[in-house]
């Protein structure tokens, strides 16, 4: 039975960590977070450590790795907010523990590379969840694209608007330093999942930045991708807006609708089992997302000419 530490254990997608922890036979011993709103913790290991401070989850930590071989963490899953990610992950390394951690991995394609320094010096090492290279409707694609003999270049867009209250915009999330900005916080497994699919990326052309919405072109070596993001209610497409629905998310290729719906509960259990076998994916594996979102982060809108997302007309200024 392997032992995990959580950090960031209120948070959303805390939940999905703790399942897969349980799912695959191991327990959770220890989990940090500031807020005690932890209750969710009882459905899956009520006997769990739990610290609201970070230095007495410091001091349990190192006790425990001073301690018997049994008693002593083996990962820690990382569930915090996305400018503490790295500094989190270094902690977990430090602390002779392997980290899992939730994307974004980090912020910027340099905190990658002192990442690798410490799983060097270490010899500890940094597995991340990007869930949807393990569904098998992305697989599929994928491998079809590998197939395909004619090297030509797949036309795809990409549509995914979220809504979130005026919360969001008070909260870590609305604050580009310690979020990212919006393209990192909802896009970047999108953006992972466009190069794990159609290759290295190419081209990065920003035509919109707020803290609500953005869009895009992104030319990847075997595909144009039109793409939009938003957290406002207003930019759902009518049909969604009348039948009460909070989100709407498309991807098309070559006009055609790619369905993957299905499936999302179960990803991060199968994430762990891959990771667990020594097949997660590393910290190499972020590095073309993490580029993107940093460049689009730091880029000048352009204006809208050529290929660039529909969406975008009713925001053009």
């Amino acid at each position: 039975m392997v032992n995990f530490a959580l950090i960031g254990a209120a948070g959303y997608i805390a939940p999905r960590h703790m399942r897969a922890i349980n799912a695959t036979g191991n327990q959770l011993i220890v989990a940090l977070d500031p807020s005690d709103s932890v209750g969710v913790i009882d459905s899956y290991s009520p006997e769990s450590s739990f610290f609201t401070e970070f230095e007495r989850f410091d001091r349990h930590i190192d006790k425990l790795q001073r301690g018997p071989l049994e008693d002593r963490v083996d990962y820690v899953s990382i569930c915090s907010p996305n400018y503490l990610h790295d500094a989190h992950m270094r902690f977990a390394l430090r602390s002779d523990a392997n980290a899992i951690c939730e994307k974004p991995l980090v912020l910027n394609p340099w905190n990658i590379d002192g990442l690798l320094q410490i799983e060097e010096t270490t010899g500890r090492r940094v597995s991340t969840i990007l869930q949807l290279r393990v569904h098998p409707a992305i697989v599929a694609l994928r491998d079809k694209v590998r197939s395909d003999k004619g090297n030509r270049k797949y036309e795809v867009d990409l549509t995914y608007i979220t809504s979130r209250g005026r919360w969001y915009l008070h909260s870590w999330k609305g604050d580009e330093k310690k979020s990212g900005g919006i393209a990192t916080n909802i896009g970047v497994h999108f953006f992972d999942m466009l190069h794990f699919i159609f290759g290295d990326l190419q081209h990065n052309v920003v035509h919109l930045s707020e803290d609500v919405r953005a869009g895009g072109y992104l030319e990847y070596e075997h595909a144009r991708v039109r793409w939009f993001l938003s957290v406002d209610a207003n930019d759902l497409p009518q049909p969604q807006k009348e039948s009460g629905q909070r989100t709407f998310r498309s991807i098309t290729v070559d006009g055609e609708e790619i369905e993957f719906s299905d499936g999302f509960a179960d990803l991060h259990t199968v994430s762990y089992e891959k990771i667990l076998a020594g097949e997660g994916f590393g910290l190499e594996a972020n590095r073309c997302a993490i580029k993107t979102v940093a460049d689009i982060r730091s880029a000048n809108p352009a204006p809208l000419v050529g290929d660039y997302h529909p969406q975008l007309l009713k925001h053009r200024s």
